[in-house]
């Protein structure tokens, strides 16, 4: 089954390569393998900022100091564990309209009583397979409760049964996972559903015992792609 999915990855990283744009107006980075293993040959990550203005910055300072009880002068983090999301919305162009404001949409009835932060996420990829990065990727962003503050977030565009989940998608978080694990002292890889699996550990630093979400993405079957194809790192599912 392994060596089936290590074909099937081959192949579609020959065929991404050809889908990846660059929309006018964002900065795009392309990796080599001069830096990197040949794994993530021409890796291209489009720089496509989302507001973080004195009000993003005061809300995250607020949220680390609140909610995981650190006191930091940045809002920063230091990866320890990358977290992988599906966003539900079907484009990725609503999704970044999402993302943008610093102030979370009212609608938001399960967390806006824990912050007025709006949710981001550092990494976000397309259904063609396209990686955007919103922020900075050690700047501090709202997307899994009790971890934010050592996690990356990487959100998937769509995750419906109209926009599932596509194996474009699925290289590209492949790649971006070795990508991550290259340049930071990543240990942990999990789904947004497998958060609560870290309650009780050391890693978690949630103050408020009642602040829980149900979550399902992006659910079993997207993860053990990803970490079939990522056994090699040595990424650990769950705290110990």
């Amino acid at each position: 089954m392994r060596f089936f999915i290590a074909i099937l990855y081959l192949g579609l990283i020959f065929s991404c390569k050809t889908q990846q744009k660059n929309p006018s107006g964002e900065t795009a980075i392309s990796t080599s393998n001069d830096t990197f293993s040949s794994a993530r040959e021409d890796l291209t990550i489009i720089d496509k900022p989302i507001i973080f203005d004195e009000e993003r910055k005061k809300l995250s300072l607020q949220y680390l100091k609140v909610h995981h009880e650190l006191d930091l002068e940045e809002p920063v983090i230091e990866p320890r564990i990358i977290v992988i999301h599906h966003t539900v919305i079907p484009t990725f162009e609503a999704t970044y309209r999402t993302f943008y404001p610093a102030l979370l949409p009212s609608h938001r009835e399960g967390i806006k009583n824990a912050s007025s932060l709006n949710v981001s996420s550092q990494f976000v990829v397309d259904r063609d397979g396209t990686i955007y990065r919103l922020l900075p990727e050690t700047t501090f962003a709202r997307h899994v409760i009790g971890l934010n503050y050592c996690a990356i977030g990487v959100e998937n565009v769509g995750g419906t049964p109209e926009t599932p989940l596509t194996e474009a998608q699925a290289v590209a978080n492949i790649q971006l996972v070795r990508y991550l694990k290259d340049k930071y002292p990543i240990q942990f890889l999990i789904g947004h559903h497998e958060y609560q699996t870290f309650k009780g550990s050391q890693w978690w630093k949630e103050s408020d015992p009642n602040y829980l979400t149900q979550k399902s993405d992006p659910g079993n079957a997207f993860m053990e792609q990803i970490r079939d194809a990522v056994e090699d790192l040595g990424l650990k599912a769950r705290p110990e």
